[in-house]
Formats: structure tokens, sequence, C-alpha cells
């Protein structure tokens, strides 16, 4: 008995870093450094400022991939993020997460 509660102790100590660690979502188009900073794993206030630096240099990102253009930035951190890493651009063209369309059209009466 004691050493399953020793193994769900150590399991628990394990896992609640990364629930504390986990990405808030945060439009990385927008967002000033330290707001970017605070919400992205693995993103601190120097890579945050090479973020706004590179947007201000070159544009708002397209996509999440985008990223990868920042120094120190790779493919993991991107990954980690991904569900977090929100885009101005993506809601005005829609493609963000659309509303569901109905799967039958009714006719539409013309008067």
């Amino acid at each position: 008995m004691f050493s399953k509660l020793v193994k769900l102790a150590v399991a628990l100590a394990l896992v609640a870093p990364g629930l504390l660690l986990a990405a808030t979502p945060v439009n990385i188009n927008q967002a000033n450094a330290r707001t970017i900073a605070k919400s992205l794993d693995g993103i601190g206030a120097s890579r945050a400022d090479a973020i706004v630096a590179w947007r201000e240099a070159h544009g708002p990102f397209k996509k999440a991939d985008d990223l990868k253009h920042v120094k120190g930035i790779g493919k993991a951190t991107i990954e980690r993020n991904r569900s977090a890493i929100l885009l101005a651009d993506s809601a005005a063209k829609g493609d963000a997460v659309a509303e569901p369309q109905p799967r039958h059209r009714k006719a539409v009466d013309k008067e």
C-alpha cells in the first residue's frame, strides 16, 4: 500500500510541472513581448523580443510554422505551443475554427 502511494506521489510530482508550464493562447501578431513570454512554453524574454522584432521587420505571421524564421525557435517549440499560437489574420479569413455548417440546406422561400 505504501509503495503505491509513493509511486502515485512521484507520478504527480512529474506531471505537475508540465501542467503549470502549459501554454496560454496568445495572438503572436498583436501581443507584446512580455505577454508572449508569459504565454508560450519555452519562450523567454529574449525569444519573445525576437518574435516581435521579426514581426515588425517582416509583417504578421501567416501561420504558426512561420515562427521557425525567428532565431532560436525550432520545430519542437512550435509543436509544444501550436494550440496556443493564435494569428490575427486567421479569424478574419476564416482559417480558424469555423462555425459548424448545417448538413442540409433548407430551401429558401423566395417572395
